[in-house]
């Protein structure tokens, strides 16, 4: 299998995971209330994290090297909690299809915007009419997924 696809595939599982935390996280935002879910999700990945970088060596050791990133690139923690909150805020109001039919159209438009313009040293990838026309097809069928009779 090509590098192409095993990556395609892992991204169709993150998806998969995707859509399975949003409904857990969901779940525990009724019981515990949403901001106290995405605190309790975030320190429960947080251990996990430290447990596989400390106790079995995972990762690349390259923690040291925490102080040389650009400050901006750290605003992911900070989305991490945005989605986190939005997804489970979302889901019980719409249903787990819908919300991640909108939070796929999302996505897709700003990476399209992400991969045109270059942005955070990743390679530049033109917006081209296939792109756009692919797109607008997956605007189309969320459009559907989220019409209701």
């Amino acid at each position: 299998m090509g590098g192409k696809a095993l990556a395609l595939i892992i991204a169709a599982f993150s998806g998969l995971t995707m859509a399975l935390q949003g409904s857990l996280n969901s779940a525990l935002g009724k019981i515990i209330g949403l901001l106290e879910a995405t605190f309790v999700v975030h320190i429960v990945g947080a251990i996990i994290t430290a447990v596989m970088i400390l106790v079995f060596k995972m990762g690349d050791t390259n923690l040291v090297k925490f102080f040389s990133a650009p400050w901006y690139i750290y605003l992911g923690g900070l989305l991490s909690v945005v989605i986190v909150y939005a997804v489970a805020r979302s889901i019980p109001v719409v249903g787990v299809a819908p919300a991640t039919t909108a939070i796929i159209v999302g996505q897709i438009l700003t990476a399209g915007l992400i991969d045109h313009l270059g942005l955070f040293g990743l390679n530049r990838i033109p917006f081209t009419w296939h792109r756009v026309l692919g797109g607008l097809l997956l605007a189309g069928g969320a459009w559907l997924i989220l019409f209701r009779e």
